[in-house]
């Protein structure tokens, strides 16, 4: 159990600037940095950062995902983000990865999966940071998995994530999907059947992570899934947001699943920060123990996740993902395209996100060398506690 993490190291936006400048000022400090290089301007933010402070103290990785047919002017903005990447982080290596088989088979994830396993860490580095800004989460979470149990089995290499986040550019930024829904790989974990619960029925939880544009997408996964056979299904809704009406717009673009293929009750939303992942961790951990606690001697839980849209909100979903065993559904994107004709976002061109918010957490490493071994509870308010226990009763 990682009992740190629910209350671990986190940075929002200016703190982490101070943060990187003061940390990787320290000389004895060697940091790796696994990042995406795509057409997102967000893929160079951390990059250019982390190179003012470590100059030739950083390497990088960088993963360029490639999808056939791929639009021309998106691999232009990302060949030119490649160059910028090079330019800042002269050590380093791109790695270009395959989403899909030639059969259509989506199998990114085991391909950076086997990518990174075929690198071990230079015996010199003391920090691994995976930038999540510019990975999909078919390949993001595989090597978030990956590099997070190579560093825990070290004493000095700490782990971070970092996420530059902007839900207007989100939004603008259009994908279409595979008609092959399937678990990410390494996030495909059975139904916990063992011991006392070995005679039990499956019951099976669905969250869906609500986003613009992507009712499709959910549709397929829940189609294929089977989802009117589920013990509940209980969508994740950006509450607080930047824009105090984004849950209410999603609950109102949603309604024919919500209402229709999903039954959705009031009562099972599942709201979380669109800028902190702990919230969203929080959440994932109370309500999954407040489900074993209703289900204990009668069905045996498996819940399963769809983080799609916020990656602030799908890294609190991986998290919680790893350190509870859960399935992640998901369905790979075909393509992507810009629904933006003035390629402006927030008066900002984007070739530069400069409204973009910065998101960072450190999940392992010394730092946490003292921390206690045991927790008797989770944190949370009485008010969350009773909403959760509303959504963990049927």
């Amino acid at each position: 159990m990682r009992d740190h993490w629910m209350n671990c190291i986190t940075h929002r936006d200016k703190e982490v600037d101070t943060f990187l400048a003061d940390y990787f000022d320290d000389t004895s400090r060697h940091v790796l940095l696994v990042a995406g290089a795509g057409f997102d301007p967000r893929s160079r933010m951390v990059a250019e950062k982390l190179a003012l402070t470590l100059g030739s103290r950083l390497t990088a990785i960088f993963i360029r995902e490639e999808r056939p047919g791929a639009d021309a002017m998106l691999r232009e903005r990302a060949d030119g983000n490649q160059a910028l990447l090079f330019a800042a982080v002269p050590n380093s290596e791109v790695i270009e990865v395959n989403i899909f088989a030639d059969d259509g088979a989506p199998v990114g994830g085991a391909r950076i999966a086997a990518e990174l396993a075929g690198r071990p860490l230079p015996s010199n580095v003391t920090d691994v940071l995976l930038d999540l800004s510019a990975l999909s989460i078919g390949v993001g979470f595989p090597a978030a998995k990956l590099l997070l149990e190579r560093c825990e089995q070290t004493e000095h290499t700490a782990f971070h994530l970092i996420v530059a986040s902007n839900p207007v550019l989100d939004d603008c930024i259009r994908s279409e999907s595979s008609d092959r829904p399937s678990p990410v790989r390494g996030f495909a974990p059975l139904a916990d059947t063992n011991g006392d619960q070995s005679d039990l029925e499956v019951a099976q939880v669905w969250i869906p992570q609500l986003a613009r544009g992507l009712t499709k997408t959910l549709h397929r996964i829940g189609r294929q899934l089977q989802v009117r056979d589920f013990y509940k299904v209980c969508p994740v809704l950006p509450f607080p947001a930047r824009d105090p009406r984004r849950a209410d717009d999603l609950i109102g673009e949603y309604e024919e699943q919500i209402t229709q293929e999903w039954h959705v009750d009031p009562r099972d939303f599942i709201y979380a920060s669109e800028w902190n992942p702990l919230d969203t961790y929080r959440r994932l951990s109370r309500l999954k123990l407040r489900f074993d606690r209703t289900m204990r001697g009668t069905f045996a839980l498996q819940m399963i996740l769809s983080p799609i849209g916020s990656k602030v909100m799908a890294a609190g979903a991986l998290m919680a993902a790893i350190e509870h065993d859960m399935v992640v559904q998901y369905v790979e994107t075909e393509s992507y395209s810009l629904d933006n004709t003035s390629q402006e976002v927030g008066g900002k061109t984007i070739d530069h996100d400069g409204n973009a918010s910065l998101v960072h957490v450190i999940l392992s490493g010394p730092l946490y060398g003292a921390f206690p071994s045991t927790v008797s509870s989770l944190p949370g308010t009485q008010e969350e506690d009773a909403n959760l226990s509303n959504v963990a009763t049927k």
